[in-house]
């Protein structure tokens, strides 16, 4: 296992096209509910205690090898927003092409052979862990951080949000993606001999509204 292979998977520069998605961030600016960095906190706060503890189980799941079809079937089943389903295959489906351009596999080949139009992106991401040579923990955190980090970032262009401000923020919540990333590896672990209905699903409904309002604007500046 390369713990660097996770550096280059949790990277902000990996092609994987999560700079175009705000993570619901937009959304939330533009109601109010994130105007600084202590309302930024707390959205990311609860965007990571609820659909990033989701993402996080099903990463870790792919990567210890449960079947990528019932995984994406419950990544589904957790994500009732249609709006979100959408953003969250499109996410699937170009981070598929990085990874097989990085870390080429058979695993990888076959989604991507099931999933011609894009499998859920926590799902593709355990796989693509899984090709990486990386375990359940490492894609668990790798999902948490990236639910944070994503609205995080869009909140400094959206707000001009002060960098430092920004990354204070991820610090912050450091311990709690700890937490969130450790509950999602041990119920992936579940899954596998108990089976994907085991995994997480806790939810976001003002998350899932918001993301159905947003897909409907004529003018915004990121896809979700």
């Amino acid at each position: 296992m390369s713990r660097a292979a996770l550096l280059v998977l949790a990277d902000g520069r990996f092609p994987a096209g999560g700079h175009a998605h705000s993570g619901g961030a937009e959304a939330a600016v533009k109601a109010g509910r994130i105007t600084g960095a202590a309302s930024l906190e707390d959205f990311c706060r609860g965007r990571l205690r609820t659909a990033g503890l989701v993402s996080a189980s099903l990463a870790a799941a792919g990567a210890l090898g449960v079947d990528p079809v019932a995984l994406d079937a419950a990544a589904d089943a957790r994500t009732p927003s249609a709006a979100l389903r959408v953003a969250a295959r499109r996410l699937g489906r170009q981070l598929m092409r990085a990874a097989r351009a990085t870390w080429p596999s058979a695993e990888l080949d076959a989604v991507a052979r099931a999933f011609p139009k894009g499998a859920h992106q926590p799902v593709v991401l355990g796989v693509a862990a899984r090709g990486a040579g990386l375990g359940a923990d490492d894609a668990a955190y790798c999902s948490a951080y990236e639910c944070v980090s994503g609205p995080a970032t869009a909140t400094v262009r959206l707000l001009s949000l002060d960098p430092f401000d920004a990354t204070a923020v991820l610090a912050r919540l450091a311990p709690e993606v700890d937490v969130v990333a450790h509950e999602a590896a041990s119920a992936a672990r579940r899954a596998l001999d108990e089976g994907v209905e085991v995994l997480p699903a806790a939810s976001a409904p003002l998350l899932e509204i918001s993301a159905e309002s947003h897909a409907a604007w004529a003018v915004r500046l990121f896809a979700s």
